[in-house]
């Protein structure tokens, strides 16, 4: 650790200078701070938590750009809302298309030729991920559950876009064919939008 506490611009230029011992420094410094904001803007721990971790992946990633931020705080507050109110966004749609979805699996999508229930399609895809590959079924699970875009898969799991992409088109191409084998079919589209 440095031998005394430095501003948070001196600690941005020592940042983009590849001092990890001043990033740990910054970031004991602000989880505390940024963190309650975080979980009070998504309502949820873990969401909170990830938030800030992407926030100081960000700030890690960017660290060349650190020396021109005139004020370190307001530039982490920014990225730390920014962050927050597109996991809203992103649960706002998504939860608008399963109850769009769910009406209209009860009107035309479920009509008794094709015998399946949301329950039981909930049941047969959440069999399907399970008998994805490792790598495969972690992925497909940030971009579902978590709602992650490909970019911030591919980011977090070391990977480029273009393999989160396939890894995804994958496992929606061998979740329909479960459903097939299982004698029901659904578009790929609706698989989608469902983010089952």
């Amino acid at each position: 650790m440095h031998a005394h506490s430095y501003s948070d611009k001196e600690l941005f230029r020592l940042i983009s200078e590849g001092d990890e011992n001043a990033f740990r420094q910054l970031f004991h410094q602000y989880v505390p701070q940024l963190q309650p904001l975080a979980r009070h803007i998504t309502k949820t721990n873990a969401v909170a938590e990830d938030i800030i971790q992407e926030t100081f992946l960000r700030l890690w990633i960017s660290r060349d750009k650190l020396p021109d931020i005139e004020n370190p705080r307001s530039w982490l507050l920014k990225i730390v809302f920014h962050q927050s109110f597109s996991y809203l966004r992103r649960q706002a749609v998504h939860d608008k298309a399963l109850d769009k979805l769910g009406t209209a699996a009860e009107q035309e999508l479920f009509t008794p030729d094709t015998n399946l229930t949301y329950p039981t399609m909930v049941r047969l895809i959440g069999e399907a991920v399970a008998q994805l590959p490792p790598q495969a079924k972690r992925i497909y699970l940030l971009s579902r559950e978590k709602g992650l875009k490909i970019p911030e898969i591919a980011a977090e799991l070391s990977l480029s876009p273009n393999t989160v992409k396939n890894s995804l088109v994958r496992s929606l191409q061998a979740i329909r064919n479960y459903l097939q084998q299982a004698g029901h079919l659904l578009p790929l589209l609706l698989l989608w939008l469902l983010g089952l």
